[in-house]
């Protein structure tokens, strides 16, 4: 990952979260707000893991920060997770994603949130999570399963199965009731329009 790449997750994650983009929120909200804390430490130490100097200078103790996190804010998501930009957790408090996760851009992930891994049978493995999905409180996505594009999961729906995009699904086991999606749960995603600007 490169320094530019780390700043655009950070401002992209920022902007979902508060829809705004500045220097001051970013900072603001690092170290005073709630769920995006956890996005900063956790991009933070994603980017100083892979550089091949920092992660033994200072990686170690970026990661200790964030394990602090995992414990005050009851989110477990590692920096080996591999996520796209604009992820959004709407509020701290038992989420759990397994690090062998592969997340698209904008996620909206909830409290509650697991996405686990199956040890064994046909669906070994973790999930793989499209992008502009909207993950409800308490949903349960188990096991190397593809969550499309643009989907919606409803609150403590179990999904164990592939979810084709645009799909909204509820229940347990989880299933597709519409195809009206995700739009107007996924919101503030056009970052794009200032994040290619040079000055970032």
């Amino acid at each position: 990952m490169k320094y530019k790449e780390l700043i655009y997750l950070l401002y992209s994650d920022l902007y979902r979260t508060t829809g705004k983009k500045s220097t001051i929120h970013l900072f603001k909200n690092a170290f005073f707000g709630k769920a995006f804390k956890y996005n900063f430490w956790l991009r933070i130490c994603s980017y100083t893991r892979k550089h091949h100097i920092l992660k033994f200078l200072i990686f170690p103790f970026f990661r200790l920060i964030l394990r602090k996190y995992v414990f005050k804010f009851g989110i477990s998501i590692s920096q080996n997770v591999k996520i796209g930009s604009g992820l959004f957790i709407s509020h701290f408090g038992g989420i759990i994603v397994n690090p062998n996760c592969v997340i698209g851009k904008n996620l909206n992930i909830s409290p509650g949130v697991t996405l686990g891994q199956v040890n064994r049978g046909k669906k070994k493995g973790s999930p793989i999570i499209g992008d502009n999905v909207y993950i409800a409180t308490g949903a349960k996505i188990i096991g190397a399963i593809k969550i499309g594009n643009n989907v919606a999961i409803g609150a403590n729906c179990v999904v164990t199965k592939d979810i084709p995009d645009n799909a909204v699904v509820v229940g347990v086991p989880g299933k597709v009731i519409s195809y009206e999606g995700s739009k107007g749960y996924v919101n503030n995603t056009d970052y794009d329009s200032f994040l290619t600007n040079p000055r970032f």
